[in-house]
């Protein structure tokens, strides 16, 4: 111990001031240096985190995108398939029916004016209408006969006009 009191009583005061202040400063910079490194390597890992979950968002927006309008697609077609199988059961509904005679007389009778043997037919016109052209329909004339369908048809066609 008395060599190291000789050293240090060798240097003044101040001089040993001095040399424990830059240890001092010394020290305080290395740790603070430790926590800027600390800092910046946890700013850098936050990043990094945000970069991935950004670049995994970006990645997986268009499938995303896709897998709904696929998904909202395939609930059209599940709807168009329904009404598809509901318009399928009312036709063979139909045909069922005009599998029957008794059904495809009735209609026969009721849209062709058919008769049967024997039967006579009335139809009624209005009297007022004999000078007059007859106003037409957006249905064609499916209220009258098939044969005035067929005769207005042969006389239009007579008509210079047309």
């Amino acid at each position: 111990m008395a060599g190291n009191r000789d050293r240090f009583s060798t240097f003044s005061t101040a001089t040993r001031l001095k040399q424990l202040g830059e240890r001092t400063a010394a020290h305080v910079y290395r740790s603070q240096s430790r926590r800027q490194v600390r800092r910046s390597r946890l700013t850098g890992r936050a990043a990094l985190l945000v970069l991935v979950l950004c670049t995994l968002v970006v990645a997986l927006a268009y499938p995303m995108r896709q897998y709904v309008s696929q998904r909202s697609e395939i609930a059209e077609q599940q709807k168009a398939a329904a009404s598809a199988r509901l318009r399928l059961e009312r036709l063979r509904d139909e045909k069922a029916r005009w599998q029957d005679d008794a059904y495809a007389e009735q209609q026969a009778r009721k849209h062709l004016h058919f008769l049967r043997p024997g039967e006579i037919g009335y139809i009624m016109s209005d009297p007022g209408a004999e000078g007059r052209e007859r106003p037409r329909t957006g249905q064609a004339g499916s209220d009258r006969p098939w044969y005035s369908n067929v005769w207005d048809g042969v006389d239009k066609a007579d008509r210079p006009g047309n």
